[in-house]
């Protein structure tokens, strides 16, 4: 089995005194059953209902009282009551029954001792639906697709795992992370295939996992169209999005179709509730608050890369490169640091954003922008001379420090540079794989360098 750090979090959960049920949330097969049957080993007792099975759900549709459905449980599964501190149930796929929702706030008042975890792949559909959701009584994690650390813990590599988590990152460990990082570029994130990859490196063996997890989500999705033409709309993004990675898109006549901008809209949410893909969109701002503009054109971020190259049979193709800037014309890693990026935020989800600053003539764009404090700090992830930067450079211009970011293939750095326009700044480059440390190594960078004490060098 392998790791997940959020296991970390479960640990903490559990021995909160004030516990409330918990609710993973997460895409179909990211993992979300392994790692809370993994959790449950360290119980004395560990219940595991599956709500998409009818022997599971009858014992929730026989009785609206948790007590009674307790009682049923103690009994089928032989477990004292004056051990349920010490047991947890797990109620998977609980979408499947929509009541069982509205049930959690009554095990938190009734039995606050017992450990209860609810999970389910399409819980975003079902969760705008329940009536008297249980505000205040549940806690959320969310549960994405393999880390890089978690790919490194995976293969064994200890050393590289330690390596990872100093900063700034131990020099001699780049080779051996790079050359790893490219492996886990082409295989992405999803448990089932990173667990097969590493058992025998055979990257052939993985399509036919690849196309087993894409029927899934086609199915699962189109189950939850709201009409017959929604329905051919999302059958027609399903087929056709993966190929605008590398731009970004307007929803009137998507992909040259005759669909309209509503149509598209609402099969791209549709999507993006299913957690097959998201919309990330741009922000203008230069200053905090990092707000989204929603009525420009957003870019399409899919779960994992992995499904992306499936999508695109490109993985044979990225064996033979030695630039990956320039897969997908230079979308492919910005893409996966985004996938890392989101694995850290175990609490809450919130959405990413680029920057842009869009004139009649001129189009500035910088792939990422992230707050630290009182700062909007830009971030470009792509190799080349800092003269190609020039968004990023327009946007320290306006901005109210002197802090840059990027992302490239070399090791830690930081350099001292000027814009075209005169402003001095720093810029900070760090390696493509330590894409989800980003907020760390932004505290580090203000907190440890400033102009000031660079002039004084």
């Amino acid at each position: 089995m392998i790791r997940r750090e959020l296991i970390i979090d479960l640990e903490k959960w559990r021995y909160q005194k004030d516990r409330k049920p918990m609710m993973l949330r997460g895409a179909r097969q990211v993992g979300k059953t392994t790692l809370v049957s993994g959790f449950g080993a360290s119980f004395k007792h560990f219940v595991s209902l599956n709500l998409e099975r009818k022997t599971h759900k009858r014992l929730f549709e026989a009785s609206d009282e948790v007590s009674d459905l307790l009682g049923q449980i103690l009994f089928q599964f032989n477990i004292p009551i004056e051990e349920i501190s010490d047991c947890l149930l797990f109620i998977d796929e609980i979408q499947a029954y929509p009541a069982a929702i509205k049930q959690l706030r009554f095990w938190y008042e009734l039995y606050p001792e017992l450990s209860v975890i609810a999970a389910g792949s399409l819980l975003e559909f079902t969760l705008k639906d329940v009536v008297s959701f249980p505000v205040g009584r549940v806690q959320f994690m969310y549960l994405y697709p393999i880390s890089f650390t978690e790919y490194l813990s995976a293969l064994g590599a200890s050393r590289l795992v330690d390596a990872i988590q100093e900063i700034p990152l131990p020099k001699a460990a780049h080779n051996a992370l790079m050359k790893h990082y490219q492996d886990y570029m082409l295989i992405g994130g999803m448990p089932e295939m990173v667990a097969k990859y590493i058992e025998n490196k055979d990257l052939v063996a993985l399509q036919p996992l690849y196309e087993s997890l894409w029927q899934t989500y086609k199915s699962d999705v189109e189950n939850y169209a709201n009409s017959r033409g929604s329905l051919q709309v999302i059958r027609y993004l399903l087929e056709v999005a993966h190929l605008q990675l590398d731009k970004r898109i307007k929803f009137d006549n998507f992909g040259g179709s005759n669909y309209k901008s509503r149509e598209v809209g609402e099969a791209f949410r549709a999507l993006e509730s299913a957690n097959v893909l998201q919309m990330v969109y741009p922000t203008t701002a230069l200053h905090p608050p990092l707000m989204p503009a929603v009525r420009r054109a957003p870019r399409l971020q899919y779960l994992d890369t992995g499904i992306l190259h499936y999508l695109n049979q490109s993985q044979a193709a990225m064996l033979r490169l030695q630039d990956f800037d320039s897969m997908y014309k230079g979308a492919l890693v910005p893409h996966l640091v985004f996938q890392e990026l989101q694995t850290i935020q175990r609490h809450s989800k919130q959405k990413l954003h680029f920057w842009v600053r869009e004139k009649k003539q001129s189009t500035a764009e910088v792939d990422l922008v992230l707050q630290y404090q009182d700062y909007i700090v830009p971030v470009e992830i792509k190799s080349g001379s800092i003269g190609k930067l020039r968004s990023l450079q327009q946007f320290i211009d306006g901005c109210n420090h002197p802090y840059a970011v990027r992302l490239f293939a070399e090791n830690f750095g930081v350099e001292r540079h000027q814009t075209i326009a005169g402003k001095p700044f720093l810029l900070m480059n760090i390696p493509f794989y330590l894409g989800a440390k980003l907020p760390e190594y932004i505290a580090y960078f203000v907190e440890n360098y400033s102009l000031e004490d660079w002039n004084n060098k």
